[in-house]
């Protein structure tokens, strides 16, 4: 299959479907309306994981230190009340446990990360502030991507305030976190951003873009669900060939809007699609 063949697929989807492929510091490879902006999931996730990083970094936050676990949180919405997460609309009891009581930040961005959790990425966009996740997208080379409010923030979200993304942000956001790793880069030291990809690594959702790559196949990523919505963005790290970023977002009525296994639903069987092809062509992606 050539990446015409590819578009050709693409395009009998539902819906709106972009991405990015390439491999690190290059021109890409492969797009697919790379600016196209689509509601962010929690692919938005990564931003809070960079701003983190960058405030401990700096020295304003202790990645360490316990905080206070708390469901109760300030609206991007100006005067509107405070709002709270649903138990039953997150991914990871092990955060719920522990309300009424403390944790790291460096835990709690871990369950933001490997199992998706909403109330954790709240708690740590409440101790890094939204400005500060503006900044590492801007760091990252994000064009259009946003992210105007918490999770659940139900009253900012009907005032029209966002979250979106765009597969070419992205992959500049993830490709700057796998290039900073090995280099001095704008994100955060090349400790920093090893520590972050050792979380990205770690990703136990699995069932879009991993499930399209042999097992044991390294891949540091994200992806983000809700019904209409299914993304995959990640880097891999092949053992016969150099790193490539890797972006598909979806907005279609493919995606069933939840954890679900590739098997159950449409849009993670065309993630892993596409993430199985760019593998096969791994070898002939542009320097």
């Amino acid at each position: 299959m050539t990446w015409e063949d590819l578009d050709s697929y693409l395009d009998k989807a539902p819906g709106t479907i972009s991405a990015y492929v390439g491999r690190l510091g290059a021109p890409p490879t492969w797009t697919r309306l790379p600016d196209a902006t689509h509601y962010a999931a929690s692919t938005m996730k990564i931003g809070v994981l960079v701003a983190l990083h960058r405030a401990a970094e700096a020295g304003r936050l202790n990645l360490d230190a316990p905080v206070p676990v708390h469901n109760a949180f300030d609206s991007a919405l100006p005067g509107a009340p405070r709002f709270a997460n649903a138990r039953d609309y997150d991914n990871d009891d092990a955060v719920w446990d522990r309300v009424g009581s403390t944790a790291s930040l460096r835990w709690l961005a871990e369950r933001m990360i490997v199992r998706s959790s909403n109330l954790a990425t709240n708690i740590v966009i409440g101790a890094v502030g939204l400005p500060a996740v503006a900044e590492a997208w801007a760091l990252g080379g994000a064009r259009h991507s946003v992210t105007g409010r918490g999770i659940e923030d139900s009253a900012a979200r009907e005032a029209g305030i966002d979250n979106l993304v765009t597969a070419a942000d992205l992959a500049a956001l993830l490709g700057g976190l796998a290039r900073g790793a090995r280099e001095p880069g704008p994100l955060a030291s090349p400790a920093g951003c090893a520590s972050m990809l050792d979380v990205l690594f770690a990703q136990e959702h699995r069932e879009d873009l991993a499930a399209g790559l042999p097992a044991g196949t390294r891949i540091a990523h994200k992806n983000g669900w809700v019904h209409g919505i299914r993304h995959g963005a990640g880097v891999v790290f092949p053992a016969d060939a150099p790193p490539y970023v890797i972006v598909v977002c979806t907005t279609t009525d493919l995606a069933d809007g939840g954890p679900s296994g590739e098997e159950d639903d449409d849009a993670c069987r065309l993630i892993a699609h596409v993430s199985a092809h760019v593998w096969a062509s791994r070898h002939d992606l542009a320097d």
